[in-house]
């Protein structure tokens, strides 16, 4: 059941929320006094959700804080009161337990014009350690990125640890996750730092050695192999997270074995994977691959999970030619 308010903030919170969140709300966010401001959380964040109400409530009176239960998976849709609460404000932050990135309410509201970030998975600490960022060297990084692979046919990731995965990139569209959320329909995660894209088709293998959930941070030599055939994941080593692909594809069949993303880290503060993907996947110098749905990234493919796992030292291949990655 959602929970909607919109009258005044209960506090601000402890100091370091509050200075977080005045970033997302003045930097990221650059909300005016005259648009309207909607901030979606769950039982579970709700303690940062308030602490982003109170800061947007300095700034405008027409604030509204959305609480619903914790969604089930990553990129399964929220209430239907959460959807039109996002669709109808000027802008939107939402720190939720689980994904809304990839769903059909996030996008609907980029597309009525609505501006805003997602933090999903976010903690007090991710929160108030990731948002201390440098977002003009975010946006210098990415835009470095961005101008080698943008016009790339294939994309070729290769690591030491058994990584060699093929992508055809031919006409999909690159993004740059840069926090910048400033205009009409824009998009972003917080905290920021990637670009990515979601391939046509894949072939090969690639070897999560970083962090993927529900785990967190691998163990030191730890490592979750995936092999990938006509942009399909057909084996999957662990355990638990086949059995979140095969929970997906009761519902959606093939489109839960779905290749939907690789994305390029960009935020160079990010020295050390901490466990949280959400920040974890914006650390420069590795890449992420994602498993499920990729419709709101431009894919095609819709579907009720969107699971990233990270690669380290990865060396990535744009047509043959190797990229340079920024180094954290």
């Amino acid at each position: 059941m959602a929970e909607t308010r919109g009258a005044e903030a209960d506090g601000d919170g402890d100091d370091e929320l509050a200075r977080a969140a005045e970033t997302a709300i003045g930097q990221a966010l650059a909300l005016d006094a005259d648009e309207s401001l909607a901030v979606v959380t769950d039982d579970e964040r709700r303690e940062i959700g308030e602490a982003l109400y109170a800061a947007g409530s300095e700034v405008t009176d027409d604030a509204t804080l959305v609480t619903y239960q914790p969604g089930e998976q990553h990129g399964a849709e929220p209430p239907a009161p959460v959807a039109a609460a996002m669709e109808a404000a000027d802008a939107f932050l939402a720190p939720t337990t689980k994904s809304l990135s990839h769903t059909r309410a996030r996008s609907a509201a980029t597309d009525a014009g609505a501006r805003g970030a997602t933090l999903p998975g976010i903690t007090a600490e991710v929160f108030a350690t990731g948002l201390d960022a440098d977002y003009d060297a975010i946006a210098a990084h990415s835009a470095d990125i961005y101008e080698q692979v943008a016009d790339a046919d294939e994309v070729r990731v290769t690591t030491e640890a058994g990584t060699d995965l093929r992508l055809d990139v031919t006409d999909r569209e690159w993004y740059q996750d840069t926090g910048d959320v400033a205009e009409p329909g824009s998009f972003s995660n917080l905290p920021a730092g990637e670009v990515f894209t979601s391939p046509a088709t894949a072939d090969g293998t690639y070897v999560v050695d970083g962090t993927m959930m529900p785990h967190g941070r691998l163990a030191d030599g730890e490592q979750l192999h995936f092999e990938v055939e006509d942009g399909l994941v057909t084996e999957i080593s662990d355990d638990e997270i086949r059995a979140q692909v095969e929970t997906a594809a009761e519902e959606v069949g093939d489109a839960a074995y779905n290749l939907a993303e690789l994305g390029i880290g960009t935020n160079v503060g990010v020295t050390e994977l901490v466990g949280h993907v959400l920040l974890d996947e914006k650390a420069a110098g590795t890449i992420h691959v994602a498993i499920g749905d990729n419709a709101s990234i431009g894919g095609e493919t819709e579907a009720p999970i969107h699971l990233d796992g990270i690669v380290t030292e990865p060396t990535v291949f744009a047509d043959g030619e190797e990229i340079t990655l920024p180094e954290p």
